[in-house]
């Protein structure tokens, strides 16, 4: 099969397109053709390496995928041949105490698709038959695999461990990546008052088409300085920050007192400062999150199909123009999801 994997950790280089082996399914385990499969700032980690997972190499890419079942491991009577399926990327045992809770996310052996085994990056991927979902003939191939990773890690993100409410303001860093385009999304829906912040005046332009009610230059503005003269001082509710050290010192300013941060990555790095009295002095949550367990990915995969919330992709490419891709992705220049069509059809 064609697929999109790495041989060995580094930069653009060690990205190849190419041919491998088409596996079969193990026990409980589907093998789906894929049709569209979605980029996010977890490949760019996996090819330059992340401490701690050893992968076996060649290693295809990708977490997010669409596509039909095409064939069956043992034990699997939940789908047939043919079946249209999407993914949902997080893996996770079924048996620990976690799983058992329903907190499939916070699973001792928890993994991704991608990142722990090989990806969706190809013309065929094996996942568990627990990941993969019926998808209704109404959602395009390319809106069921750019939603899953993003869509579900901001769902949690906002609503399980930030605790939004309506009518409540919300602070998002970095609008344009998947993450931070689906949490404004979300939060609209929810009925939040929501600021975003970018250095891009086009991708600000674009939040404001999609319901930000404050867009602010953070080349132009200080942002805690903004976020009073917005509110009066107060600060907001919640702040949303996955850019992690660059707007660390940001979030901790401009959130309330009483208020809340929540977090789920650090794209501009893992080591920012905390300055303790600010967070006891000014009685600050801060929540960590990652992924979502089976009934929040269950609730935003509902309000997609619904129409409720309509994914947002920045561009779609062919899957040999992988690298170019994920060049985009890097650069920052993208606004929402970037996709790949492998040219499969039903």
């Amino acid at each position: 099969m064609q697929a999109v994997y790495i041989e060995g950790h580094g930069g653009p280089e060690v990205v190849a397109v190419g041919e491998l082996p088409v596996r079969e399914p193990g026990p409980g385990q589907v093998r789906v053709k894929i049709f569209a499969a979605a980029l996010n700032h977890l490949d760019l980690w996996v090819r330059r390496g992340i401490p701690g997972i050893e992968l076996s190499m060649p290693h295809v890419l990708g977490a997010d995928g669409a596509g039909v079942i095409d064939a069956l491991g043992d034990g699997v009577e939940s789908f047939t041949i043919g079946d249209p399926v999407y993914l949902q990327p997080g893996l996770f045992c079924g048996r620990c105490e976690f799983c058992q809770q329903g907190e499939e996310s916070l699973c001792v052996q928890y993994g991704l698709l991608g990142e722990h085994v090989p990806g969706t990056f190809g013309e065929f991927a094996i996942v568990p038959a627990v990941n993969a979902y019926l998808k209704p003939d109404s959602l395009a191939w390319e809106t069921a695999a750019a939603f899953p990773l993003a869509y579900e890690t901001a769902w949690r993100l906002l609503m399980s461990a930030g605790g939004l409410k309506p009518e409540e303001s919300v602070l998002i860093h970095g609008i344009g990546g998947g993450v931070a385009g689906a949490a404004l999304q979300i939060a609209k829906h929810v009925g939040a008052y929501v600021y975003v912040t970018s250095s891009s005046q086009a991708k600000l332009d674009r939040a404001t088409e999609l319901g930000a009610d404050v867009v602010l230059d953070y080349t132009q503005q200080d942002i805690p300085t903004a976020i009073r003269q917005h509110t009066s001082k107060r600060g907001v509710d919640l702040v949303i920050d996955n850019v992690g050290e660059a707007t660390w010192r940001d979030s901790i300013e401009s959130v309330r007192r009483g208020g809340r941060i929540a977090t789920c990555g650090a794209t501009t790095g893992n080591n920012a400062v905390t300055p303790i009295n600010r967070v006891y002095w000014k009685q600050i949550s801060i929540h960590g999150s990652t992924m979502a367990n089976r009934a929040e990915f269950e609730a935003i995969s509902e309000l997609v199909i619904g129409g409720d919330i309509q994914p947002i992709i920045d561009r779609t490419f062919p899957l040999e123009d992988a690298p170019v891709a994920l060049e985009r992705l890097a650069s920052g220049a993208q606004f929402g999801k970037i996709v790949l069509t492998t040219g499969a059809t039903a």
